[in-house]
């Protein structure tokens, strides 16, 4: 399982083969940092790429460099065009790759990017952040399962990391 944070990061991490800090919500149209930590899939296999896709609504991405991983920020056209602090915009980063690093089967590491959170989305839903982390033998964990209506992250044996908005105070 794995969850993502807001910046001010209140929880210890949560044990799980990708996880991250419980506190999984913040207010509709913000900056917000997400937070991906990620330990090895199996005792005896390395991980080597780290894929997190943008949902819509997520915009201005921009992705924590890490030193030893190669960073990509793949780029395409958002569903519709987004007001940006007065600029329209209608493509940036859909998906962020940390790939070519070696996490260890005995540590854990964390891969952050922030984005801006539109107007559009709603508060008291959740914004789903699929993920997909590699080995170099081509074994995968696809965290991408998006609970149905009526569903909770819980009901699935490998849920997507799911951050939920709260109304504005």
């Amino acid at each position: 399982m794995m969850a993502w944070a807001t910046s001010d990061f209140p929880d210890p991490l949560a044990p799980s083969s990708v996880s991250g800090r419980p506190c999984d919500s913040v207010n509709e149209t913000s900056r917000t940092i997400a937070v991906v930590s990620a330990k090895t899939l199996r005792p005896d296999k390395a991980t080597n790429t780290v894929r997190v896709r943008i949902p819509d609504g997520v915009i201005a991405v921009k992705p924590q460099p890490k030193p030893g991983w190669k960073l990509e920020k793949v780029k395409g056209k958002y569903a519709k065009s987004y007001d940006y602090y007065g600029t329209p915009t209608s493509e940036g980063v859909t998906e962020v790759v940390w790939s070519g690093g070696n996490l260890a089967d005995d540590e854990y590491d964390e891969f952050v990017l922030r984005g801006y959170l539109t107007g559009d989305l709603k508060a008291d839903t959740t914004l789903y952040f699929p993920v997909v982390q590699e080995c170099p033998d081509g074994a995968a964990a696809r965290w991408i399962e998006i609970p149905e209506e009526g569903k909770k992250a819980d009901d699935y044996e490998k849920p997507a990391p799911g951050l939920k908005l709260v109304p504005k105070k």
